[in-house]
């Protein structure tokens, strides 16, 4: 589930930004079904950051106040920049999350993987396919990210998930995947793509994910008010494709 994403105030009332409204929105997620919360942590000011300063307290809030599903914290160009600014960051840490989300379309992220996994964090590898892709003007297009993933050589699979951002819900996109290396797959989508992503994601028996971060309305086009509303969709979504799915065998 992801709490916050690269969201600000302006995308409404229902995006926690402070460290008190994201622990409330993580144990309201929680509680309606969410099995992992991916967090963007931030500055006092709202700035994305990774410094040990901001991410441990965070941390560390969440699982004193009882989030105890596995924490992610997003390891990216919107927090930090430089790629050596980003490994300093998350070598420095001293209260680790469970997992991290590295992007393959930004520079440096092989080596951050590998940083992060020396550190006992397990990795999201974000690929993009169908689209533009990418997370920022520094980002390589859906392909040569995935070529980035392939090369990249996959030492300890049981700590790694591939995490395919589509831009569509194009079941042929997910076939190919059949050949990729033997990892968990989770599939998402942003903004328009998020439902109809999920809903293919239930059908092939993908992990997938929802949450403001990915998207600000229900799958009716109603304004979502929490996470919390955004999960429960989702479980019904993959509980009604998971039974489609059970009856047509």
């Amino acid at each position: 589930m992801s709490l916050n994403g690269g969201r600000g105030g302006a995308d409404g009332v229902a995006v926690p930004l402070s460290p008190p409204d994201l622990v409330e929105s993580a144990l309201a997620a929680v509680a309606a079904g969410a099995g992992e919360v991916l967090v963007h942590p931030r500055t006092p000011c709202g700035r994305e950051s990774l410094s040990p300063r901001v991410v441990g307290p965070l941390l560390e809030a969440m699982r004193g106040a009882g989030v105890f599903v596995p924490l992610s914290v997003s390891a990216g160009i919107g927090a930090e920049p430089d790629p050596a600014g980003r490994l300093e960051r998350v070598r420095s840490w001293t209260v680790l999350p469970d997992r991290a989300v590295v992007h393959f379309a930004e520079p440096g992220a092989e080596e951050l993987a590998q940083a992060l996994l020396a550190r006992g964090v397990a990795v999201d590898a974000v690929v993009p396919l169908g689209g533009e892709g990418g997370a920022g003007p520094d980002a390589e297009p859906g392909p040569d990210a995935l070529e980035r993933f392939l090369a990249w050589p996959v030492r300890d699979p049981g700590r790694i998930r591939l995490a395919v951002e589509l831009a569509a819900a194009d079941p042929a996109l997910v076939a190919g995947l059949r050949w990729l290396p033997p990892v968990p797959l989770l599939l998402f989508g942003r903004g328009a793509a998020a439902w109809p992503v999920l809903r293919l994601a239930a059908r092939c028996g993908a992990a997938t994910r929802t949450g403001v971060g990915d998207v600000l309305h229900l799958p009716n086009g109603r304004r979502a008010r929490s996470n919390a509303q955004l999960v429960a969709a989702a479980r019904e979504i993959s509980a009604a494709a998971g039974a489609a799915t059970a009856g047509s065998r």
